[in-house]
Formats: structure tokens, C-alpha cells, sequence
């Protein structure tokens, strides 16, 4: 495979790297705004007396809920948040030391590439 070849194969990749980077970050983002709102549910059901009802939208409708059930909904869906934060985060990391090391290919292809036309401008 010659230079030129390696380099817009390198280059493919490294695009296609950059594409799920940023599909990962985005990801991240809502798993994060998803995380406070579920916290800032959490903080205010502390603040329930046993008298207070709770309501779950189901469709259109709201319907009364068992207090402790919904507690239990939300402290369900926090640690599936955390859980898919931790995923996410771990592909984050991983991709971004792939894009790392495929930026320093491109630029090694780039130098070689250089460096076989100088010669040829002499």
C-alpha cells in the first residue's frame, strides 16, 4: 500500500473516530442532564409527609402512585444512570486514546509523505 493509500486510510478512520467521539460526548451530556433531574426528584420526595400524594403520568393521564414505589422507581433509574455513565465513559476514554493514536500515524504518514517529495523537488 503506498503513502498516499495509507494516508486517506488513516485519515477515513481517523474521521470515523472523531464521529463516534462526538456521538459518545453527546451521550454523556444527556446521561448527565438525566442524572441531575432524577437527583433533584430524589431531593424532593425527602421533603414528602406520609399524607403527601404522588402522581405518575401514564399517557395523559396522571395516576396516584405508592410513595415508596416511586422512590424506589427513582433510586432504580439512578443507578442505571450511573451504571451507563460508567459506560460511557469507559468507551469515552478508550476512543479518544484510539483518536490519539491514529492522530500520530496521520502525522508520521504526513512527515514520510514529505519527505518523499523533497527529493523528488531537488
Amino acid at each position: 500500500m503506498s503513502l498516499q493509500e495509507r494516508l486517506q486510510t488513516a485519515s477515513t478512520e481517523y474521521q470515523k473516530l472523531q464521529s463516534d467521539l462526538a456521538n459518545i460526548v453527546d451521550a454523556k451530556t444527556r446521561l448527565d442532564a438525566q442524572l441531575s433531574e432524577n437527583e433533584a426528584v430524589k431531593k424532593e420526595f425527602s421533603r414528602l409527609t406520609p399524607d403527601n400524594t404522588v402522581y405518575k403520568l401514564v399517557g395523559p393521564v396522571l395516576v396516584a402512585q405508592e410513595q415508596n414505589e416511586a422512590k424506589g422507581n427513582v433510586e432504580t433509574r439512578l443507578e442505571f444512570i450511573r451504571g451507563e455513565i460508567k459506560r460511557v465513559e469507559t468507551q469515552l476514554k478508550e476512543i479518544e486514546e484510539k483518536s490519539e493514536k491514529k492522530k500520530n500515524e496521520l502525522v508520521e504518514i504526513q512527515a514520510a509523505l514529505q519527505q518523499q517529495a523533497q527529493p523528488a523537488s531537488s
